[in-house]
């Protein structure tokens, strides 16, 4: 739970802060009250603490501010003036309870967790997950009356799901409910922590991981299994349930998204009117309100990203005073970002793909039917979800309701203007769609054409499946440029304004930093996927911090791109040499500089995609694999439990692709590597280490564990039928050396030899079979 403090005493801040951290809450500290309004404006918080006497905005006057803002936030307000007229003024005023200094610490604790359960019906005393039971009240966890020791990390994901048991949570959300913001760690520490609290779960004796990852969107808290009691009607399964919610949720979407458009509207002519210096206050007042309608509405569909748009779009025209150039055009730069925001939506990535499928969607336009169920076999084994649509008009309607994550466009040999036309709709998308090319033809012409006209991608046939799904995941690996973090090194704070309002509407994550003397903690902290430096700055220059960075094996190969008002030789050959991928000149020409951050961060995107992934089997390679495994070694070490694992071969492969050729056998590896992608979890490590072997580390997972997971996995492999280029059909087997840390080795290497030594008493005994290690012997 995250709570704001504003309390101007640092003594009663300090006592404040240390007791809420040992209950598990995560505090913000204001030190005055428009430092409190203002992360309110920026930030949710689940409850406020608000000293009454504050300086430059007192405790009672924010109070009202924030509930004629429509803030439904528990307010709790403490003070040293202990009369009834102070606390009617502050009742009034909008807050839920009063405090009088000096209080028991319990007494604050205790009204606490009431004004949180009496603002949802989700704050209950207990929360639960079948036998899992977590108390506000002891910050105690235990499971079958069992206690576990969680860290206080650990302690608040968990709140979070049980209280939360409907909502999915993206990292960056995470982040923002769990950590202040004194604390800046990147997205990849909540993952550890999952991962930690996973191995805690299982530890414990969970058969059933509570937490689900929803791929490419976050975690949520999967639904408890519910067993009906004899002689009651059963219950409609957790699954239908989450289908009527789903379906009562698009009904009131589709009556309310008719209005966002219209609300829009309404602030873009406020805003228009506002760069015109003619913005009269009735319709200055009517754009508030929409902004303010839109902040709750959108809120209402977890739609994080609009609702806080339209927040800022709120703040904004609240301002009383005449809006600053660079404010204006922040204004405008926010409605145009609402807008793509809104078109995101209507398109609908939102609730419609959530609701049936979180694969990657595939839009197969083909008038070949038979390719295109062949490709669409292909994509589920590659982890997407491929649709066939054989008429181009069709597609259209098509790829306007569903928004897919990629279009495979397979023209006829001389393609029409329509055909090649609709390439150039998809790349005018915002956000835009990847589409590859497919076709007979293979003319330099050609390929130019559907260059220019936005294509991400073009194959000559005849092609194999397994190559075309290469090109696609390719494809959508460079177009994942949303979700990259941007840091910019400048000591000019208004160049650091013009550049976040440029570039925050493309979805970039920016993290700015005027005083470069901080810039080596700020890095550590943010791990940026690009990084933006000003030439010159006082004590240390971006030059400098170029060299720095160089030398770092870390962060050599991060992209940097130097902002400069010099063009001459000298500087550009200094820029250049100490290992600069691009520059731009000041002033700064805001297409251009979108432009250039774009195309360098897709390019790293790919690189790095290309240097982690095995292309056939869409898992880690050995070098990346090598580090994930390491760092479950280390989890494991850290927190006491199991790690399994394994080591994967196919059986007879040299002879299955002598017999039916190298595409079949390339075809066998990709779908082991698709299936063993659906059959673990992130948190787990799956990679190719070359040929035909696989490693697997489960962590948290016992041999036996392993042995029941793969064992289903080749259960599950041994009736996929391949079919040869001849037509002949065959199967294929694999097997697999299971081992266990610590018992069967403290480090990689160790844990390696174990289960090779297993796996070729596996061969040796014909194969086709999952088998661990014990201390005197193995079992099947």
């Amino acid at each position: 739970m995250k709570v704001l403090l504003v309390e101007d005493d640092d003594l009663v801040a300090q006592m404040l802060v240390k007791t809420l951290a040992d209950q598990h809450y995560t505090v913000d500290v204001a030190t005055d009250g428009q430092m409190g309004w203002e992360l309110t404006q920026a930030y949710s918080y689940d409850l406020i603490l608000l000293d009454v006497r504050l300086p430059k905005i007192d405790g009672i006057t924010l109070c009202r501010r924030l509930r004629s803002q429509g803030l439904r936030t528990p307010i709790f307000l403490l003070t040293a003036q202990d009369n009834i007229t102070n606390k009617i003024m502050g009742l009034d005023a909008g807050a839920d309870d009063y405090l009088t200094k000096p209080f028991e610490v319990e007494e604050l604790l205790a009204r606490m967790r009431a004004l949180l359960r009496r603002g949802s019906a989700e704050f209950s005393p207990e929360l639960t997950w079948g036998d899992l039971r977590l108390d506000p009240s002891t910050c105690e966890v235990t499971y079958n009356n069992c206690p576990l020791h969680l860290t206080p990390k650990e302690y608040g994901l968990l709140e979070l799901f049980l209280r939360n048991h409907h909502r999915v949570f993206s990292r960056s959300a995470i982040l923002d409910h769990l950590w202040s913001l004194e604390e800046i760690p990147g997205e990849e520490t909540v993952t550890a922590h999952i991962k930690g609290l996973r191995m805690k779960l299982r530890a414990a004796g969970l058969s059933e991981d509570p937490i689900e990852t929803v791929y490419g969107i976050g975690y949520r808290l999967r639904p408890v299994k519910e067993q009906p009691a004899a002689g009651k009607k059963p219950k409609r399964s957790s699954s239908e349930r989450e289908q009527q919610a789903k379906t009562e949720t698009l009904s009131v979407w589709k009556r309310a998204k008719e209005k966002f458009s219209s609300r829009v509207a309404v602030i873009e002519q406020a805003t228009n009117a506002m760069l015109k210096d003619n913005l009269n206050n009735e319709l200055r007042q009517m754009a508030v309100a929409e902004a303010h309608k839109l902040a709750g509405l959108l809120g209402m569909f977890d739609l994080d990203e609009g609702s806080r748009l339209a927040r800022e779009m709120e703040r904004l025209l609240q301002i009383g005073e005449p809006l600053s150039q660079a404010q204006r055009e922040h204004l405008a730069a926010l409605v145009a970002a609402m807008r793509r925001e809104l078109e995101q939506m209507t398109g609908k990535k939102s609730f419609e793909r959530l609701s049936t499928d979180d694969r990657p969607l595939l839009s197969i336009v083909s008038k070949d039917s038979s390719l295109a169920q062949e490709l669409a076999s292909e994509a589920a084994a590659w982890g997407m979800h491929g649709e066939a649509v054989t008429d181009l008009t069709a597609a259209r309607d098509w790829i306007l309701s569903k928004h897919p994550d990629a279009v495979l466009l397979d023209l006829s040999s001389a393609p029409s203007e329509n055909e090649l036309g609709w390439l150039r709709e998809l790349s005018a998308r915002t956000p835009s769609i990847p589409a590859i090319v497919l076709t007979e033809r293979d003319s330099l012409l050609d390929r130019v054409k559907v260059a220019r006209l936005g294509g991400r991608g073009f194959l000559q046939k005849p092609v194999s499946p397994t190559q075309v799904m290469e090109a696609i995941a390719q494809a959508m690996e460079r177009h994942r440029t949303a979700e990259a973090r941007v840091m910019i090194v400048d000591d000019d704070p208004q160049v650091l304004a013009t550049l976040r309002t440029l570039l925050e509407p493309w979805g970039i994550k920016l993290s700015t930093l005027e005083n470069p003397l901080r810039f080596w903690n700020a890095l550590e902290a943010t791990s940026p996927d690009l990084l933006v430096l000003d030439v010159q700055m006082p004590q240390i220059g971006g030059i400098e911090l170029c060299q720095v960075v160089r030398n770092d094996p870390r962060w050599s190969a991060l992209p940097v791109l130097f902002l400069t008002a010099h063009t001459d030789a000298e500087t550009m050959h200094r820029v250049f040499e100490v290992g600069a991928d691009d520059y731009v000149t000041k002033p700064i020409v805001g297409p251009e500089l979108i432009t250039r951050i774009l195309n360098r961060l897709e390019r790293s995107h790919l690189l790095r995609y290309l240097a982690e992934t095995d292309a056939l089997t869409g898992v880690a390679n050995r070098r990346k694999s090598i580090a994930e495994l390491n760092q479950l070694l280390d989890m494991a070490e850290c927190y006491h439990q199991p790690l399994c694992f394994a080591i994967l071969e196919l059986d007879r492969f040299k002879p299955l692709n002598i017999q039916y050729g190298y595409e079949a056998g390339d075809r066998v590896l990709s779908r082991l590597g698709a299936m063993l992608r659906r059959a673990f979890q992130g948190e787990d490590a799956i990679a190719r280490w070359g040929g035909v072997e696989f490693v697997v580390g489960m962590c948290g997972m016992t041999r036996s564990d392993g042995v029941r997971r793969l064992s289903d996995v080749l259960a599950a492999f041994r009736q996929e039928e391949f079919v040869a280029p001849n037509g002949t059909a065959f199967r294929a087997t694999f097997s697999a050396g299971v081992v266990e840390y610590p018992q069967d080795g403290t480090d990689l290497q160790a844990l390696y030899r174990s289960a090779d030594a297993v796996l070729e008493r596996i061969k040796a005994a014909g194969g086709n079979c999952v088998r661990a290690r014990e201390g005197r012997g193995e079992r099947t």
